[in-house]
């Protein structure tokens, strides 16, 4: 557990513990029960919003001088997004890292060497996804959804450096896991919301209204996007982004925030 978790599940305790000191001493057991229940609340905030820090160092954003962004896209390798997601970043002449569902690569090994050979870069995104159960995993779980990915993308000779967890929800014991591979946590800055939108242009929007240098961005790839959706939201979103005058880059790992 990272030192954050720590300080942040030893003060939970204490409060937990002092609440029923109190009860036990004649406190109103009301006010000791509302102590007792709201001491969770920071842990349970750690794990679920998926920028907090209190549990330990999430990136979620780059400092850069100039108009950049960091063009994250989650949920691949899919055989019918990704290599319509490379030509349109060749087309726009974006970089993009590629979070990856290691036993989506596992499957399509040659879409995960397309993405490396055209200049992009491959990320740990776990190897089931498994958004609902992620947070309560036991540590052996974490290990497995971290190490089984990692040995997938092994024989093409690719050792991630980040880790985002399924839709950003953490567990108490994925910074120990994570660093113990050599992996940082990412987050994000600006989420698209492709995954809920019906509109393309209405993600586009969404994004340039809230980009600014050094910003993150959530994108998704796959069939869980609407058909009308799939590729045609980033599409319009690197357009606006250029007529903005961003471009999209893979940011130094110190300038990570």
């Amino acid at each position: 557990m990272h030192t954050r978790g720590a300080v942040l599940l030893g003060g939970v305790i204490l409060v937990k513990a002092a609440a029923l000191a109190g009860l036990a001493a004649g406190l109103p057991f009301a006010w000791m029960a509302a102590v007792f229940f709201a001491a969770g609340l920071p842990a349970v905030y750690a794990l679920l919003v998926p920028g907090a820090q209190g549990l330990g160092p999430v990136r979620t954003c780059f400092v850069t001088p100039r108009r950049e962004v960091w063009l994250t896209i989650d949920d691949g390798p899919d055989p019918e997004d990704t290599p319509r997601v490379l030509d349109l970043l060749d087309r726009h002449r974006a970089t993009a890292t590629f979070f990856v569902v290691g036993e989506r690569a596992a499957r399509h090994p040659g879409l995960v060497s397309d993405i490396v050979r055209r200049g992009h870069e491959v990320a740990h995104h776990t190897h089931t996804h498994p958004e609902a159960t992620f947070w309560f995993a036991t540590p052996g779980r974490v290990a497995r959804e971290l190490e089984d990915t990692l040995q997938a993308l092994a024989p093409l000779g690719i050792r991630p450096r980040w880790f985002r967890a399924p839709v950003g929800i953490k567990n108490l014991f994925l910074w120990a896991a994570t660093a113990a591979r050599g992996m940082e946590v990412v987050g994000w800055t600006v989420r698209s919301w492709d995954s809920v939108a019906r509109d393309p242009e209405a993600v586009a929007r969404t994004v340039v209204r809230r980009v600014q240098p050094g910003s993150i961005l959530l994108f998704h790839e796959g069939p869980r996007l609407r058909p009308a959706i799939r590729v045609a939201a980033l599409d319009r979103t690197l357009a606006a982004l250029a007529k903005a005058g961003y471009t999209c880059v893979r940011p130094d790992p110190g300038d990570l925030r």
